[in-house]
């Protein structure tokens, strides 16, 4: 009897042992069920934990990009003329994180357009990285952000642009400058179609940094200033409850206009071209130096194309 019970603790034993060895392997049977293979043992009801999710040559998988079509944000009326919007939380941790992991090898030093070529120059310091739009969390951000335009962009017609990183380390900085062509671009679609960027977006992802604000000179708030002295406007509050932020979103800036600190999440956005299609010199903006520390950001240039039908 002895003998027969210690066979079948064998036994048992043995299952077990090529149970957990196969166990890595049945995530690659997505047709099998896993009950079929371990009976009505409890099944948990979250994912396996390393080290079962690993790839065969044992680097971790990292988990799919999920877009969060819930993601909600909201938004701050900066400037009336020209328009520009203040956007808390445009984009989520998780985006940030899954768009620097892809960027991050792609830096390079950045570069400006003047009469058409792409440029080195001193008045930008920083370093540039391009973004493939069929990224999972690119496409997330780019449909987010198109939907923010709504009539802004045709469907079929205009585009949302490649989108661009751009990154400061201390001392860094973009001189005074503008995101729309003097000379509107031709299209690469083999027409005789021109385009400009109608709009910018610029998002923080990495802002673990002093300095780096983005100047408008010639912004200014919606309300003009109070012949009383009233505090004027500085962002990031919510009628009825206390301001929590150490430091305003955006202040008047001492040499005109307003500058705005980097936020990881926030975004500002602002009209390029006026109704005729000519550009906006009002839109002119600089990135300060930046102090110390690391800032990380995203360009969205949406693209209306001409002529317009």
């Amino acid at each position: 009897m002895a003998v027969i019970n210690r066979a079948k603790v064998a036994g048992a034993a043995a299952a077990a042992v090529v149970l957990a060895f196969n166990i890595p392997f049945l995530t690659d049977l997505p047709s099998l069920r896993l009950t079929s293979f371990i009976g009505d043992f409890l099944i948990l009801d979250y994912p396996f934990t390393l080290p079962f999710f690993r790839s065969h040559d044992g680097s971790h998988v990292e988990d799919p990009f999920i877009c969060d079509t819930q993601h909600t944000y909201r938004t701050e009326l900066v400037s009336l003329d020209p328009l520009i919007i203040y956007i808390h939380n445009l984009i989520t941790p998780v985006e940030i994180s899954s768009i620097l992991r892809t960027a991050e090898p792609l830096f390079a030093p950045s570069q400006v357009t003047k009469n058409g070529r792409q440029l080195h120059t001193s008045d930008r310091t920083s370093s540039s990285a391009g973004l493939p739009r069929d990224d999972p969390a690119v496409v997330c951000v780019l449909g987010r952000t198109r939907n923010f335009l709504g009539t802004m962009l045709r469907n079929d017609y205009d585009e949302m642009g490649p989108p661009q990183l751009v990154r400061y380390s201390a001392g860094q900085r973009f001189n005074i400058h503008h995101d729309w062509y003097d000379t509107p671009r031709v299209a690469n679609d083999g027409t005789s179609r021109r385009w400009n960027r109608i709009a910018s977006f610029f998002a923080i992802l990495e802002s673990n940094c002093t300095g780096g604000e983005t100047h408008f000179p010639f912004a200014k708030g919606v309300a003009p200033p109070s012949p009383w002295g009233e505090e004027q406007w500085q962002g990031g509050q919510i009628q009825g409850e206390m301001k929590t932020e150490s430091q305003p979103l955006w202040r008047e800036h001492e040499d005109g206009g307003l500058a705005f600190r980097p936020v990881a999440g926030n975004a500002l956005f602002w009209v390029n071209l006026h109704a005729n299609g000519s550009g906006d010199t009002r839109t002119k903006h600089a990135g300060l130096p930046l102090l110390e520390g690391k800032k990380t950001a995203m360009n969205i240039w949406p693209r209306r194309y001409q002529p317009d039908d």
